[in-house]
């Protein structure tokens, strides 16, 4: 069987166990105070460049959600057109990144760089200094779930340089 379509029925049947157990928990503890569910529109969010103090190459920021006194992360899904890649830089309350298409990339300081595809989840503990972007031939574009810390997600350092990114 196909990897990735393997993987997608793996997620997609998760998602929905997850779902149902949420939506039974949900009903359990509900109470007429309760805050409603909100729904924002795909489309509703303006995508943004990536800023070339921050990037290499070019990049594609799609918000998908903002940190709120709810859930305190923020989501995005970041397209790297091929060969583009982060500045080095770390994550005050950590990262997931989850790809959805493509081929990337990404290293964390003092490691060798490792390839990620499409299902492949990226940890990125607090603290820890790393960078991500795309194959040098093939673009890539994964969900970014930020952890917020006093309204901050990132601390951006110095750029990739391009000896660091081919040496792999």
């Amino acid at each position: 069987m196909n990897n990735s379509l393997s993987t997608t029925g793996a997620c997609a049947g998760l998602i929905g166990f997850l779902c149902t157990v949420g939506a039974g928990a949900a009903d359990a503890h509900a109470s007429p105070t309760s805050a409603a569910q909100a729904v924002v529109r795909a489309g509703t969010q303006p995508s943004q460049e990536g800023l070339a103090e921050f990037f290499t190459g070019r990049v594609r920021v799609d918000p998908v959600w903002a940190a709120s006194d709810e859930i305190n992360s923020s989501g995005a899904l970041v397209t790297f057109e091929p060969g583009a890649r982060s500045a080095w830089h770390t994550h005050p309350r950590g990262q997931r990144l989850i790809v959805m298409s493509g081929v990337g990339l990404t290293q964390q300081w003092g490691n060798p760089v490792q390839v990620i595809r499409p299902g492949d989840v990226v940890s990125c503990p607090p603290g820890v200094k790393h960078w991500h972007g795309a194959a040098a031939t093939t673009a890539m574009t994964h969900l970014a779930v930020t952890g917020n810390q006093d309204g901050r997600n990132v601390n951006w350092m110095e750029k990739v340089s391009d000896e660091q990114y081919n040496a792999r």
